[in-house]
């Protein structure tokens, strides 16, 4: 199917791995100009090819998302996708955590500012540059946490449920203007948040005397009880993003897609 992204320009923040890569990969596939953000150039990226401009930033710098859109409007004219990838924890920030005392004030704080506001600031950037082009379209990943409440995660979980709240009031001020803005929700997904060392996996192997591919392969899709009985593809969800960055879906805004191998059971 022809995604019509073809000489389209589009803005990918935490592109270097796990869904941002995937979705950078689509879009190059697509025929689209891909500006790949992240903090640092990984031989995936260079690995893609293609048209592709990767802006080296870090995000939880207030400044930043306005300079990556910055550069890609020098580079290319303009903007007319957005996806808003970058997230999890941190840089020094382990976690799950197992209950909301586990993390400090101070500790919330890094977790929003990567989660909730490299969005909110990248956003603000990029909706006049697409209001001068006519429209545009805005996908933000989020997380199934952000719409199932639980005891681990507190603070992250509350950070994505304000993304996605914030997807749905963009949504509903500038659609009329043409710019379109959606929400990709994942589940569990196996990228390098649960797979590197020290990743998720490794933190819940060691809390649960398992080793970390049985607790991937296993003991998280048993405890979440995913229907398909695994962990998401991170392909799976790029391929959602890259339909809702499409002009095929014209008529789909302030939306937000579950990927999520069927943990929530009910909308």
């Amino acid at each position: 199917m022809d995604l019509f992204l073809n000489g389209k320009t589009a803005v990918v923040t935490g592109a270097s791995k796990g869904v941002g890569l995937a979705v950078a990969r689509g879009l190059l596939a697509e025929g689209a100009r891909v500006v790949a953000v992240s903090r640092t150039r990984t031989p995936e990226l260079d690995r893609l090819g293609g048209d592709l401009l990767h802006v080296p930033a870090d995000l939880m710098d207030p400044d930043a998302p306005a300079r990556v859109i910055e550069r890609a409007v020098d580079a290319y004219g303009g903007v007319d996708v957005l996806v808003n990838n970058a997230g999890g924890p941190p840089p020094g920030v382990v976690i799950p955590r197992g209950s909301f005392l586990d993390a400090t004030e101070e500790q919330w704080a890094p977790v929003f500012e990567l989660n909730l506001f490299s969005a909110v600031r990248a956003c603000r950037a990029v909706i006049p540059v697409m209001l001068g082009r006519g429209g545009g379209a805005i996908v933000n990943v989020s997380s199934v946490n952000g719409r199932a409440p639980a005891a681990m995660n507190v603070d992250y979980g509350a950070a994505k449920a304000a993304l996605t709240n914030l997807g749905q009031a963009l949504s509903e001020e500038y659609a009329p203007q043409g710019i379109r803005v959606n929400t990709v929700s994942p589940g569990p997904v196996r990228t390098p948040w649960w797979t590197d060392d020290g990743g998720a996996a490794d933190v819940l192997a060691g809390a649960m005397g398992l080793d970390r591919d049985a607790v991937m392969d296993k003991a998280v899709p048993e405890a979440m009880r995913l229907s398909t009985g695994r962990l998401a593809d991170p392909q799976e969800v790029a391929d959602a993003v890259l339909l809702l960055a499409s002009p095929r879906s014209g008529s789909t805004t302030g939306a937000d897609f579950v990927v999520d191998s069927g943990f929530l059971k009910t909308a």
